[in-house]
Order: C-alpha cells, then structure tokens, then sequence
C-alpha cells in the first residue's frame, strides 16, 4: 500500500488532472482567515481582460460562427442542470448555467467566477461571497444574492409542492441556509465544518448548483422538461430539447463573465452546437466518419485507434473523483460476510480487464478514489486490492463454502452468488464487469451482472440491499470529500450500510472528518483513515478501473475544454474555416 501524495500522477494523456495545488492554497487561506477572516479574490490582468473579437486576427486565429455538432452516448433527461444526473445533463447544464466558482482542471484550486471573493470563519461553517455586479440571466434579469439564496435553499432543500427534489443535499452536507448579506454579499451557513463546500461550489458534475433564474425556480419539475422555461446565466442559451433525439443551444451574444482563469471573456466562438443522442458507438463512430457530426463523446476503447489512424484527434481526461466501483452490502447475503467480501476484492486479475475492457485512456483503480485526488492513497501491488485467487479461495473455505458441482461454491444450501446491478455511464463498463464476471468464476463466486437504463437503475437503487448485493457505478468530484458524500451512512450511503453493521459509527466519524479541516496534513491523514475502513478494515470497496471521457474530433474542431471534473465547456471551442 502506498502512502498518500502530493505529487502529480504520471500522465496517461495530454487532458489528465495533475494533484497539485488545492489543499495548500486553502490551508493558506484558512491559516489567514483564522485571524479574523480574509478575501480571497484574483482579477483579470490586462492581457485577460479581452473580448472575442479581440482573439478573432486574421485566419491564424479563432473563427467566429458556425454550428458544432457532437455526438454523445447518454440522452439528455433534463434541460434542468439541477436535476440532471447524466455526463450529457452536467455538459449541457455547464454550457447554460454558471458557478459561483471556478475549479482548475489542472492545479485543483478554487478560483473567482460568479464571485469575485470569499472568506469563512475560523471553524468553516460560514462562507461570505461578494458577487460580481455585472451578471444577468438570458431574460434580462440580474444575478444578485437574493437569486443564490433561492437557487441554494431549493437546491438543498427541494420543493414538494413543485416536485423538486433536494438533489444538492449530498454535496452540501449540514446546509443550514444562506443570508442575504446586501444586494450583492452572501453568507451561506452549516451546522458543521464544511471544508468541501468551495469546492462544491465551483461543481459542474451531476446534479449541479448551476444558477437558474428566479421565474425558472418558480416552475415545476414538469414545466422545467420545456427548455424556453429553464434561464441561466451561461454563454448559450436552449433552443431546442427532444428527449433522446437532441439538444440545441445557441450563443448568447452579450456574455462576458467567464471564470478570470480562462484568460478570455466575451462571448462564445460558436453560433450554435446540435448535441445528437447516438446510443450505439458504432452510429457515433459512422457519425463521425461521415461528416454527420464534427466530434463524438465516449468513444469505444476499440475504436480510439483506428479513429486516431484515420486523422481524427483522440483527447482524453480522466474524470476526478471516486473510482468506478464495485460496493459490497454489508447488510445482504452472501456479503455480509467480509471473507466473501475479501475474495471479490482479491479474485479478479486487473490485468486481464486491462487487456479486454480498457484503451491506454483508462488506468487501474487502485482505491475508492482515482489517483488525480489529493489524498488518495494505493492498495494494490501487495495491499488487499491485489490479484491473489488461492488467499481469496482460502478465505471461502474458512468461512464454509465448499465448492459445488457446477464449479459455484454452496454453504447450507445456498450458492454463492452475487446479484449486482450498475447503468452504462461509462464506455468499457459491461466489457469490464464480464471480465471480473469470469475470474470470479473461477473462484467459485457467481457474479450475476445487471447493467440497467436510467430509469430502471433509479428503480434498482431504491430497492438496494433488499434485492442485490451489489452496486457499482463512480461519482466524479474533485475533492477528497467525494468519500463523505458517497459512504457516509447519513449522506447518500452508496454501500447501503445501516445502524446494524458493525462499522457504522466508524464510517461516519471517519468520513465526517474529511470535512472538518482545510489544513493539508490533517486531511490527508482523514482521508487515508477513511480509505483504511473502506478497503482494508471492513471490504466494502472494490476499486474497478479510473473512468475517463473520451472525444474524437475532426481536425478543424479546436478547444473543447475538460474542466476539473472532466466535463466539457464550448465557449472557446471553434471551427476551422474549411
């Protein structure tokens, strides 16, 4: 097992995040703030500080105009950005909505956006935002401190009586409200240290707090399915939605409050982008090929090569957050036994799955969290997560399952199987559970795979332990508190643990630190603590691979950006002239 760090991963493509920066500029922020509080805002220099036409110099540069067509995998369930709990919801709903922060894909660190500065109280649970003045929503209203208190209150809180669910709950744990300081100064407040919560305001993964305007959230979830009804303040504006067919938005031409950090302001390049709804990676592939679409999202692992081979620009970026996961139940049969447990972590070769499932654009899980984030610690090479059958056999026999006569192991009449289910959200996913399918096998364990379509795996996940075992699914978040959210039994509880279980308490007073300081030793302490209970002292994690998003473009498509959850942002996105 390796010891956290600090230190950047070796690089897998040109897109991957480096763990770098973060924990160090907010530890310096919280030793400042300890005095009494301080404002942490960066402005445009000069040379940023630009409009799109000043960018756009003769055919060398930008292209101003045009429609860019991308093709994607997931259907777009909702122009709500807030409700949107698919890769296509959270691109679409970044492009549309803004944050009150920026995160950088590179370094990590928490930058200016719709805030200009910040500071929090000594024990983090106040954080006092100025606005920026200048910003408004494509109706022409302004963005002020009373629209973040009424985006952040039904965000976290929901609305029954327009069947608004609180699905920022998770991401901002003990969210007492937020005060309208003046017209443009907030203070949002916690009933415990949220040392996640900056992070979680620059968020632009599922379930986003991407800003809507006041007449948006005075409509119902149903009266949001209509997108002239759904008004953010982002660089493009929604034309058209038709579910599972396609997306439009066109360019919002007065924008001019991108994040400071991306050293342009202005408006987008851009005229229009199509999003088409392409399931099947072949019809995306001869999308793409055809000229039907000019970049396609979610490329097969089997067609990264011969697209790159044939000219088109493979771009890759490893989503920061957890790993794609397998989570055990530790309140189901068979696996409320940790021997079983211990055998599924141990009993499938990660080279194999490499071989069959992945493309160089994917790498090992080696813990609950993938290795861009601070504080992820390694349990592979001879840690529990290692490829180690005769230990995993081992532990079955111990435990009473004798093999039986179709090769699945049997205890008291019952066999060993395990009934999982997962949804397609990422590429190699099925191709990756097949293969662990068959060492498990081996084993004796019949791994039973059900990977379902949104709307049934929404059904499975409220059924849970009551039928499965199983789960396995990632969550993208660039922060060590992406554990809390996932694990913590009072959060959002993803290996489904109850009081019964006999690391309950352990669980949420080891992944409740995580939020509890900014200070970089103590938190990188928290999270190998918290990484110990998931992986070693309870089994209830099997890290699978790290997922990536992956695009091939055609050589005229220029910057499409990855941000620091692997989504992708078009306002600087160009077309070459043909």
């Amino acid at each position: 097992m390796t010891e956290p760090t600090n230190e950047p991963a070796n690089s897998i493509e040109q897109a991957r995040p480096k763990r770098t920066k973060l924990w160090v500029a907010l530890a310096l922020v919280l030793v400042l703030a300890a005095g009494g509080g301080v404002y942490w805002a960066l402005r445009p220099s000069a040379d940023e500080d630009k409009t799109a036409s000043d960018k756009v110099e003769g055919a060398s540069g930008p292209v101003t105009g045009g429609t860019f067509k991308f093709g994607v995998f997931m259907s777009h369930s909702t122009p709500d950005p807030q409700a949107g709990g698919g890769y296509t919801d959270a691109i679409i709903g970044n492009n549309v909505t803004d944050k009150l922060t920026w995160q950088d894909p590179d370094s990590g660190e928490i930058t200016p956006w719709l805030a200009e500065s910040w500071e929090f109280n000594e024990d983090i649970t106040e954080y006092t935002f100025k606005l920026r003045q200048d910003v408004t929503f494509s109706d022409g209203t302004p963005f002020n401190a009373e629209v973040v208190k009424a985006n952040f209150d039904q965000y976290v809180l929901g609305d029954p009586a327009l069947d608004i669910d609180p699905n920022g709950a998770p991401y901002f744990p003990g969210y007492l409200g937020t005060e309208v300081v003046d017209e443009f100064t907030v203070k949002v407040s916690f009933d415990r240290p949220s040392a996640g919560f900056l992070q979680g305001s620059s968020f632009t993964a599922n379930y986003q707090p991407g800003f809507l305007a006041l007449a948006t959230l005075a409509k119902s979830a149903e009266e949001r399915t209509d997108p002239k009804n759904v008004i953010g303040t982002g660089p493009f504006v929604y034309e058209e939605w038709i579910e599972n067919v396609r997306t439009v938005v066109v360019k919002r031409p007065d924008y001019n409050w991108a994040p400071p950090a991306l050293e342009r302001q202005g408006a987008a390049y851009l005229d229009k982008i199509v999003f088409n709804i392409l399931p099947e990676g072949s019809v995306r592939t001869g999308a793409l090929r055809s000229g039907e679409v000019d970049a396609i999202l979610d490329v097969t692992t089997t067609d990264e090569g011969p697209l790159a081979a044939d000219g088109f620009e493979i771009v890759a970026r490893q989503a920061s957050g957890s790993t794609y996961y397998l989570n055990l139940f530790p309140g189901a049969f068979p696996t409320d036994d940790i021997n079983v447990r211990r055998a599924i972590q141990l009993g499938w070769n990660r080279e194999s799955l490499r071989k069959t499932a992945l493309s160089d654009s994917y790498t090992d899980g080696t813990s609950a969290v993938g290795d861009t984030v601070n504080g992820w610690v390694d349990y592979s090479g001879d840690g529990p997560l290692r490829y180690d059958p005769e230990e995993a056999k081992r532990l079955l026999e111990e435990s009473g399952w004798e093999e039986g006569p179709d090769g699945i192991r049997v205890k008291d009449g019952q066999r060993l199987e395990i009934k999982h289910f997962g949804v397609q959200n990422v590429v190699p996913v099925k191709a990756a559970l097949e293969s662990i399918q068959l060492d498990l096998a081996d084993i004796g364990i019949d791994f039973q795979i059900n990977v379902l379509a949104g709307p049934d795996f929404s059904a499975a996940m409220q059924k849970g332990a009551s039928e499965y075992n199983a789960l396995s699914l990632n969550r993208s978040r660039n922060d060590i508190a992406v554990l809390n959210t996932l694990y913590n039994p009072t959060i959002d509880n993803g290996a489904y643990i109850d009081q019964g279980f006999e690391g309950h308490d352990d669980l949420v007073a080891s992944l409740s630190k995580l939020e509890q300081t900014l200070d970089p030793a103590e938190r990188t302490k928290y999270a190998k603590a918290a990484q110990d209970l998931l992986i070693e002292e309870y089994a209830l994690v099997v890290a699978l691979f790290n997922p990536s998003q992956v695009i091939a473009q055609a050589p005229y498509v220029h910057d499409i950006l990855f941000d620091a959850q692997a989504r992708n942002h078009f306002r600087n996105t160009w077309l070459e002239t043909r």
